[in-house]
């Protein structure tokens, strides 16, 4: 062997075998941290996920997320507890309450006394579900709802909590749930985003909203939520600027092209291909994002069916029919966020406002889309990031109370997209402190809310840094019983 070795002019021994190895191995394990898809195949991984092609078949292809902004308390909308108010003024029991631990606004209260909704429930529909004399428009729906009483989170401040629901992590820097849906679906109509992000704001300034919840993460930025305003131009920096027009556009966006393609040749970094499609996409944008925007085609009978507000910009009820028009358009998800609810004092003057803001618009977007037969293929969903708690914060009067945050149990509820519709799932006990059956983690949500759209949950992974991420992050369970 040694005289081979001599023959071919390769002199080596054991000994600078090993030395030239470890030198190999240490630039391959650099050039991974540099360029961290270095060593990634163009195509399906090794778990066998290929991006734009679902696992299996859907039962949803979009969903429309009405994001509660601050955190409804279910006690005064959805989750009747009549003995809360047998109970008023008592002091929460300390089985009931156990170790859970306080935020800074109610840490140093030396009393939790119980309050019960100073709002009437009533039952609707076939399924008998209680909904609060709040939500009247909501109550006529009823029967096409799926309505969660039993989900519960791990943050209790809004920004962790918020971020956690968006992008399964409470540290952020992740890609949200529209990115990973982009990321995993690919496009319906090549001429809008397949994210976007609608903002409104009911009373008080309320808790902030903030980009990094409609972020790509680590995803290509194509996937980054593109969020849409109330003025006279809807998406930001879309318009060509003056003395330039649409043929010199073109031939600035090919010029320009051809340079980045230069780029990407000689740094292969993906990034740069993806800026090309961002600057194709706003072209074609440009058409039809006023096409889009137009409510002149709209039908007296949709106006009046969502409320006048739906004519004023930057409404949560013109976020709602916009929504629809998104949808129906083939955007695969469209975000909504609506602010104010955040009610830890004036509880019972404020939520009355803020549900008059939502009610007629959400109940609108369920039947607008029901009525087209866009409600099948349609995931819709309401809720907030975390829930209310059963105790009062600050002072209790006859006719005023506040609630803290509450991690432990929230509702939400979804329409439409394969969801069993006139359903309650899980239950809270008496005091509507703990959850009493079918548990709900956030992870679960999400895993359900992709298993809708044709993707499993485990395999939706991205390679990021020599770590596979996925939306549910370790965990996760598909709600099997909630599904149609």
């Amino acid at each position: 062997m040694e005289k081979e070795i001599l023959e071919h002019g390769l002199n080596f021994n054991r000994r600078r075998f090993l030395s030239r190895l470890s030198l190999g191995l240490g630039s391959a394990a650099l050039g991974s941290l540099l360029v961290p898809d270095l060593f990634r195949g163009s195509g399906a991984d090794e778990e066998g996920f290929t991006p734009s092609i679902p696992h299996f078949a859907p039962k949803a292809k979009r969903v429309i997320y009405l994001f509660q902004n601050g955190a409804p308390s279910q006690q005064e909308l959805f989750d009747y507890k009549p003995r809360l108010r047998e109970l008023m003024g008592q002091e929460i029991p300390p089985s009931v309450r156990g170790a859970q631990r306080l935020t800074g606004m109610t840490a140093n209260q030396k009393e939790f006394p119980l309050v019960g909704s100073f709002v009437d429930f009533k039952q609707y529909g076939q399924s008998r579900a209680w909904v609060s004399d709040l939500l009247p428009y909501t109550a006529k729906i009823v029967d096409d709802l799926c309505i969660v009483k039993s989900m519960y989170t791990e943050a209790i401040n809004h920004d962790p909590a918020l971020t956690f629901l968006q992008t399964g992590s409470q540290q952020g820097n992740r890609p949200s749930m529209g990115s990973w849906l982009s990321y995993g679906l690919g496009n319906e109509n090549k001429n809008l985003p397949n994210f976007t992000v609608l903002l409104s704001r009911g009373i008080g300034n309320g808790q902030g909203v903030y980009s990094k919840l409609w972020s790509n993460g680590f995803l290509d930025s194509i996937h980054q939520g593109v969020q849409f305003s109330k003025g006279e131009d809807p998406v930001l920096y879309l318009r060509d600027p003056e003395g330039m027009n649409r043929q010199e556009r073109r031939a600035m966006l090919d010029n320009l092209a051809q340079l980045n393609d230069l780029s990407y040749q000689e740094f292969g970094d993906p990034e740069i291909t993806a800026k090309v499609k961002q600057y194709e996409m706003a072209y074609r944008m440009q058409t039809a994002v006023p096409d889009v925007m137009d409510l002149s085609k709209e039908s007296d009978d949709i106006i009046k069916l969502y409320g006048p507000d739906c004519l004023v910009p930057g409404t949560f009820a013109a976020n709602c029919l916009l929504a629809r028009k998104l949808s129906e358009n083939g955007v695969r998800f469209v975000q909504l966020y609506h602010q104010g609810w955040d009610q830890h004092g004036n509880l019972p003057f404020e939520i009355a406002k803020q549900a008059k803001d939502v009610d007629q618009a959400s109940a609108a977007l369920v039947t607008d889309l029901k009525q087209r037969g866009l409600l099948d293929e349609t995931l819709v969903i309401w809720g907030g990031e975390f829930g209310r708690t059963s105790y009062t914060q600050g002072k209790l009067t006859k006719d005023n109370y506040g609630r803290d945050h509450h991690p432990r149990c929230f509702t939400i509820w979804m329409a439409g997209g394969g969801i069993k519709p006139g359903m309650v799932y899980g239950e809270t006990d008496e005091m509507g402190y703990n959850i009493a059956t079918n548990p709900v983690h956030v992870h679960d949500f999400q895993a359900t809310v992709l298993h809708q759209l044709g993707l499993n949950h485990e395999k939706l992974i991205f390679k990021h840094m020599g770590r596979r991420y996925r939306l549910t992050d370790v965990s996760g369970k598909v709600i099997n019983d909630i599904i149609a």
